[in-house]
């Protein structure tokens, strides 16, 4: 397959930011605020897939997890730190080199590469999860990419992808509030055409071999100013998790 999944203007709005990946209170704010609601699906959906006691220190020991768009490896070093053997793969190598010195200062072994799902997928790599956060809107063809993403995984493997819904709240939230008013995020970062509802991101999945097993909204609480999960709104941002035949 060709590397035409790939946006290269989206890619540069990443590279632009990337040396703020670590920055709890630069751009990067709101997924140091969406980090543990995540983490705590992920791990849930492995976990139960894989049959692995989430209460051991390393539950994921064996099991190889790529997180592709990993940016500055903010979920790829809580993977690792679970066990998981984690490859982290970015299309913008300057995210790569914040990620590697990261993880190096951390004492974490992170096999972080700049390159495409598609490279990977041509070197005949094979992975028991593959993690797509918030990169599904930012690629040039979803379906592409996310089959490109079920080809990476071996049969049975864990496919969860994340990403914003195409409805007036998720403009709301992500476009006016997030980059308008409160400015966490550059003006640009988001085009709401390019959000994905839930029926098309599942219908994706299915045509790329992927059986959905669940879904899952997170929903910010301004009140209380944190995230949680929730198996009803799934009108702004969401998770999806699917098993590959």
């Amino acid at each position: 397959m060709t590397a035409s999944s790939i946006d290269d203007a989206e890619i540069a709005k990443f590279r632009a930011m990337a040396a703020e990946w670590w920055d709890p209170a630069g751009k990067f704010k709101p997924l140091h605020m969406l980090n543990p609601v995540r983490l705590d699906y992920i791990t849930g959906q492995i976990a139960a897939e894989f049959a692995c006691d989430r209460k051991s220190l390393r539950p994921f020991e064996g099991l190889r997890l790529l997180d592709i768009g990993c940016g500055g490896g903010l979920i790829s070093e809580p993977m690792a730190r679970l066990g998981a053997a984690v490859t982290g793969a970015d299309a913008a190598a300057e995210n790569i080199e914040v990620a590697r010195l990261h993880a190096e200062q951390s004492g974490l072994a992170i096999d972080y590469r700049a390159v495409t799902a598609e490279s990977l997928l041509a070197e005949g790599a094979q992975f028991d999860v593959v993690l797509a956060l918030e990169i599904v809107e930012h690629v040039a063809d979803p379906q592409q990419f996310l089959t490109t993403c079920a080809r990476l995984l071996r049969p049975g493997g864990v496919l969860i992808a994340s990403t914003l819904n195409r409805t007036p709240q998720s403009f709301a939230a992500a476009i006016v509030g997030a980059e308008w008013v409160m400015r966490w995020l550059p003006r640009g970062t988001h085009a709401w055409s390019r959000f994905i509802r839930p029926d098309e991101l599942a219908g994706m999945f299915e045509a790329a071999g992927v059986r959905v097993v669940d879904r899952a909204g997170m929903v910010f609480n301004p009140l209380g100013w944190s995230w949680s999960l929730s198996r009803r709104d799934l009108a702004v941002n969401y998770l999806m998790a699917g098993v590959r035949g």
